[in-house]
């Protein structure tokens, strides 16, 4: 599945979290480091998801750039 990530710049770090996944956020010093805990984070958050018997959301989000 391919979920989107919204990476927000907060103070001194990076910030990330799954619309479709409430609840599965992440943090990090740098762009890179921040995608791969969120990666980490998708995982472990379908992994709980499923252990508890919880039906996986399916992606839904698009995420888009728009020129002005």
């Amino acid at each position: 599945m391919r979920y989107a990530v919204v990476i927000e710049k907060a103070n001194g770090n990076y910030s990330a979290y799954v619309p479709d996944l409430p609840g599965c956020v992440a943090s990090g010093d740098t762009v890179a480091a921040v995608e791969n805990e969120i990666r980490e984070a998708i995982r472990f958050h379908i992994d709980g998801l499923q252990a508890d018997g919880i039906v996986v959301p399916q992606p839904t989000t698009i995420a888009e750039y728009v020129e002005t």
